[in-house]
């Protein structure tokens, strides 16, 4: 006996839940935020549209279907299964704190606060629910695939992102490793930085379309869909054991970045998340590249 679908809307605790856990109140939080200079009214509104926005979701679900509900602090624990239309229901960034997760699954992005969200991932309004989480499991609705970066350490660890990994010590202090390309005849550079960043097409409208302006590189920005992802190297700094010379270049979908750890702990992230990241230790060394699955975002 099969299953029947299941819908499964991804959501976050919103700034008003949060002040108001944190004092108790509204009355105490619109204190506090007025001590700042800003009004609890502003805040409470987005609140109840993104509450809106759920309801509207959750009543466009099939009434044969299965529902779930899972909040973003809970991303690590939640199983998805492989029947399941995945709807997030928020900002663009939570579209992307999901992607690790999933495995060929249709994501839905539902835009909560139009004009406060870019809508580069959360593309639809409430109101396309209805039509699109049936389309979704149907294929009557069309996706894109959108490329995803992944980390793979010698012992296995793995860690897959949408926008960028981020490779680097713990608490903002100096990173130490050697770095290289894989078939690039050997040629490692022994390096002290801020750590080294990996990035996506997706990725090209945040982190690392910044550290592009800064450095004023001449790479061009891959497109969400195109396999080919852009690193840099954050601060190297130069002394007479470190180099600068590697410090940003571009991935084809068969190449890789191969870092080595020289320090007592290296980590690795994605997508902002540093509670789930990989812990690498002194000798152990870890390859990025283009993923093998990418995101199905529906159009």
């Amino acid at each position: 006996m099969s299953l029947a679908p299941r819908a499964v809307l991804v959501h976050r605790t919103t700034e008003y839940e949060e002040l108001v856990a944190r004092h108790g109140t509204h009355g105490q939080a619109a204190f506090f935020l007025a001590s700042r200079g800003r009004d609890i009214e502003e805040v409470a509104e987005r609140h109840h549209r993104t509450r809106r926005a759920l309801a509207e979701v959750t009543a466009a679900i099939p009434l044969s279907w299965r529902q779930s509900r899972v909040e973003r602090a809970d991303l690590d624990r939640f199983l998805f299964a492989p029947e399941d239309v995945v709807v997030v229901v928020g900002q663009d960034g939570l579209v992307a704190n999901v992607a690790k997760y999933l495995s060929d699954q249709p994501v839905i992005g539902i835009d909560t606060d139009p004009g406060r969200n870019p809508g580069v991932l959360v593309r639809h309004a409430p109101a396309d629910a209805a039509a699109l989480i049936p389309g979704a499991l149907e294929g009557r609705a069309s996706t894109a695939g959108l490329t995803m970066v992944e980390a793979v350490a010698d012992d296995t660890q793995r860690l897959v992102a949408l926008n960028e990994v981020y490779l680097g010590a713990a608490g903002h202090r100096t990173a130490r490793y050697r770095l290289g390309l894989e078939g690039d005849g050997g040629v490692v550079e022994a390096q002290a930085s801020s750590g080294v960043l990996v990035g996506t097409g997706t990725g090209a409208t945040g982190w690392i379309r910044s550290v592009w302006q800064e450095r004023h590189a001449a790479l061009r920005l891959p497109t969400p869909t195109e396999d080919r992802l852009l690193w840099f190297v954050r601060e190297a700094w130069p002394s007479p054991a470190t180099g600068t010379a590697l410090v940003a270049g571009e991935l084809t979908a068969a190449a890789r970045l191969r870092l080595t750890v020289e320090s007592e702990r290296l980590v690795v992230f994605g997508d902002g998340m540093e509670t789930d990241a990989l812990d690498l230790t002194w000798g152990q060394t870890v390859e990025v590249g283009v993923c093998a699955h990418r995101l199905r975002l529906v159009d």
